[in-house]
Formats: structure tokens, sequence, C-alpha cells
């Protein structure tokens, strides 16, 4: 289950691309989780997925 605070799903979410992920899309598949909720949460705290470098911000 991922963390309901918007900030801790935040640095959550970027240690596991960081750490496990090449992908926000591969992230999401191996938790079974929508990536359009993460998405919509985290850009309610002004962050968004960059792919470029694997992260939000």
């Amino acid at each position: 289950m991922l963390p309901k605070d918007p900030v801790i799903l935040l640095s959550y979410i970027n240690t596991q691309l960081r750490d496990y992920y090449d992908s926000f899309e591969e992230l999401c598949k191996s938790l079974c989780e929508n990536p359009e909720e993460i998405s919509t949460k985290l850009s309610g705290i002004g962050y968004e997925y960059h792919s470029e470098t694997n992260q939000f911000r």
C-alpha cells in the first residue's frame, strides 16, 4: 500500500524509481497501481514525472 500523504508519497516513489525501476510505468505495473492516480496526487503538490531523469520534480 502506498503512502496517503502526497509529500511522503513523492519521497517513496522517487526512492523506488532511483533504486529499483527504470521507468514510472514499470514501477506502477510492478506495484499494481494506477499511474494516473499517483500523477494526480503528486501534481497537486506541484510535481510531475520527467522520464529523462526518471523522477518526479
